[in-house]
């Protein structure tokens, strides 16, 4: 049996679990994203009947606060290994680990003293900033507090790296990552494959390019981002840069780009269809189901699709095959 469960999808935090239960191979639970705090993870995986002692990985698709906010004490917690690309987990070292700035004032005459003293040090720029989390940012209610100031705040159990358009397995499941357009170091989707399904996840994306089309090709479930509205967006809260981030190649599928796809490239193969991503401010659930429910329609053969929507604040009942 596949089992595929989401835990939150959205801005304030996105979090799945994809599960192969097979009697020759054994149990195979990874973890996709970890956006919610580990006490939240935990209380929403007891709702859908989900032993967190039994993950065996958790799968990072990029950096940004609403997919890794609780990271690092799930993983600790767990004791089980990580798999970023490199420059994502490089990009995540960077967001978490405290930086020392210091006024060029400061660099000047430290710099002074060690020429005086016979070395010539490099210039110390300013850490890089912070990457810039998605839209909607909310505190979590529960965040997770390091007790021992000691620890390295980016320490985990154990790290595993991947190479987008390079499969690799976690126990009976193959994971395939492929490239997504995205303003994060090294952003990637997955297509899970196992006991013959396959499950296409594709969020955090600006456009279809080819080769995202193509990875969801044959796929049994399909998770795509239907993320704003247009108008809701343009006339919407936002302040300007912030909406061109969104609209730009490297921001977030519309609901328009995704219904696009669904009638022009999508082959029909999923029995399930869930759209994900649903912004909260920019955005509304009956928005985004009506604009794919058109797409679908106009195309007879694709009516068998089951059409879901992931929520933000509660676990998606799972899906079984």
């Amino acid at each position: 049996m596949v089992r595929f469960t989401i835990l939150a999808s959205g801005s304030k935090g996105n979090s799945s679990i994809v599960t192969s239960e097979s009697g020759s191979s054994g149990s195979t639970r990874i973890l996709i994203d970890a956006g919610l705090s580990c006490r939240e993870l935990f209380r929403r995986m007891a709702q859908v009947n989900e032993d967190p002692s039994t993950l065996d990985a958790i799968l990072i698709t990029h950096e940004h606060a609403d997919h890794v906010n609780g990271l690092p004490v799930t993983a600790r917690k767990l004791g089980i290994p990580v798999y970023f690309t490199e420059p994502t987990h490089r990009a995540w070292v960077r967001q978490v680990t405290p930086q020392h700035k210091i006024t060029y004032a400061q660099w000047a005459q430290e710099y002074a003293r060690q020429k005086q003293a016979g070395s010539f040090p490099n210039p110390l720029p300013d850490p890089e900033p912070d990457p810039a989390p998605d839209p909607d940012p909310v505190p979590d209610p529960s965040p997770d507090l390091t007790q021992d100031a000691t620890i390295d705040p980016a320490r985990l159990p154990a790290v595993h790296y991947f190479q987008p358009g390079q499969p690799f397995h976690i126990g009976s499941i193959t994971v395939s990552p492929f490239t997504i357009p995205h303003d994060a170091a090294d952003p990637c989707g997955f297509v899970f494959t196992a006991e013959g399904l396959r499950l296409g996840l594709a969020t955090d994306l600006g456009y279809m390019p080819p080769n995202v089309q193509a990875q969801l090709r044959r796929c049994d479930l399909i998770m795509l981002e239907s993320n704003h509205d247009l108008e809701m967006l343009r006339d919407g809260p936002y302040p300007w840069a912030v909406k061109q981030r969104v609209l730009s190649r490297v921001g977030h599928l519309s609901n328009d780009a995704t219904a696009q796809y669904l009638e022009q490239t999508y082959d029909g193969h999923a029995t399930w269809l869930i759209l994900a991503h649903i912004s909260e401010s920019n955005n509304h659930p009956d928005l985004a189901r009506l604009a794919a429910e058109r797409a679908l329609v106009s195309k007879p053969s694709l009516l068998a699709n089951r059409l879901l929507l992931a929520p933000q604040h509660e676990p998606l009942p799972p899906i079984c095959f």
